[in-house]
C-alpha cells in the first residue's frame, strides 16, 4: 500500500491499514501530521493526554510532534493521510499556508466535524488522490499535492479553534507555551523557564494558561514529563533512571512518585504491564 517516499506523504484506506497494525499502539511520538476522515464507523485515539472519538463525516489531526497512541480495532471506513511539511511547501504551497491550518499546531483542535457538504467535497478529493497515489505514487506529485492543498482548504473552512475565549492575549501565551513545551519538556521543567521565554512573569503566564485551559502550567508540564516517559517505556530498554534523566528527572524516586501521581502506578510496574500485553 506504501510507495517509496512515504516519510513524505501516504494514503491508504483506514480499514485496509488496521489489519497491518499489531494492537495496541503504544504512545509514540508523531515526526509527520496524521489527517484521518471516516466515511462510517467510529474511531477512538489518545492525542498528548485527551482521548478523542471520531464518528462519521469527522476528521482527527495528529500534528507533527505530538504524543499519541490507540488500543481498539474500531469498525470503520475512510482514509488515513500520513504528510510531511515539506509536502504542502512546494510547487503550489507555500510556507505561509502552512500557518493557515491550525489544526497542523500542537495547540490546534484535532477533531473536525464536516457538514454534509464539505463532507461530500472532501471524500471525493481523498478517493481522488488514492487513486492517483495507488497508481503512481508520487510520481503524481503535481496532481496529488493540488488537490491535498484543496482538501486541507476544505476541511479549514470549516473548522472550529478549542478556544473561543475573547481574550486574545491569552490564547496567543498559552499556544505558544504549548509550543515550546513540545521542544522543551526534556530539559524545561519550572513555569519560570517558559514565562522566561515568552518575556512574561510567571504569575501572568500561569493565570493566562488557567484562563483558558483550566490546567495550571505546572499541570501541563508534569502531563509532558509523564506522556514523554510513556513513550521511553515502550520504545527503549533503558532503565527506569535512565528514562528519568532522559525527561530531565535525576532523582529517580522524585521520577517515579510523579509517575504514580498520574498514572496510578510505577514507572517499574508499568514496564511490566507492558510486557504482558
Amino acid at each position: 500500500m506504501l510507495k517509496l517516499d512515504f516519510g513524505k506523504f501516504f494514503i491508504v484506506e483506514v480499514e485496509k491499514l488496521i489489519r497491518l497494525i499489531k494492537l495496541p499502539v503504544p504512545p509514540i511520538r508523531s515526526t509527520t501530521h496524521t489527517f484521518i476522515f471516516l466515511t462510517d464507523g467510529e474511531a477512538v485515539m489518545t492525542i498528548g493526554s485527551e482521548t478523542y472519538t471520531i464518528y462519521k463525516n469527522e476528521c482527527l489531526v495528529v500534528p507533527a510532534g505530538q504524543v499519541y497512541s490507540f488500543n481498539n480495532v474500531d469498525q470503520n471506513h475512510g482514509y488515513l493521510c500520513n504528510f510531511h511539511n515539506d509536502f504542502i511547501i512546494g510547487k503550489f504551497g507555500k510556507n505561509e499556508l502552512l500557518k493557515d491550518f491550525e489544526f497542523l499546531r500542537v495547540w490546534g483542535n484535532p477533531r473536525i466535524h464536516l457538514d454534509k457538504q464539505t463532507a461530500k467535497f472532501v471524500r471525493r478529493l481523498l478517493k481522488r488522490i488514492l487513486l492517483a497515489y495507488s497508481e503512481n505514487g508520487l510520481a503524481n506529485l503535481d496532481i496529488i499535492q493540488s488537490y491535498f492543498i484543496a482538501m486541507l482548504c476544505e476541511v479549514n473552512r470549516v473548522y472550529k479553534p478549542v478556544s473561543v475565549s475573547t481574550k486574545t492575549n491569552a490564547v496567543s501565551i498559552t499556544n505558544r507555551f504549548r509550543e515550546l513545551l513540545v521542544d522543551r519538556i526534556r530539559t524545561n521543567h519550572r513555569v519560570t523557564d517558559y514565562a522566561s521565554e515568552l518575556n512574561i512573569t510567571p504569575n501572568h503566564l500561569n493565570k493566562a494558561v488557567r484562563a483558558i485551559t483550566g490546567k495550571s502550567p505546572t499541570k501541563w508540564i508534569d502531563e509532558a514529563i509523564v506522556l514523554e516517559a510513556k513513550v521511553l517505556l515502550y520504545q527503549s530498554t533503558l532503565s527506569i533512571s535512565e528514562i528519568a534523566a532522559e525527561v530531565g528527572l535525576f532523582d529517580s524516586s522524585y521520577f517515579s512518585r510523579l509517575f504514580k501521581k498520574y498514572e496510578g502506578v510505577t514507572p517499574i510496574a508499568f514496564r511490566k504491564m507492558i510486557e504482558m500485553s
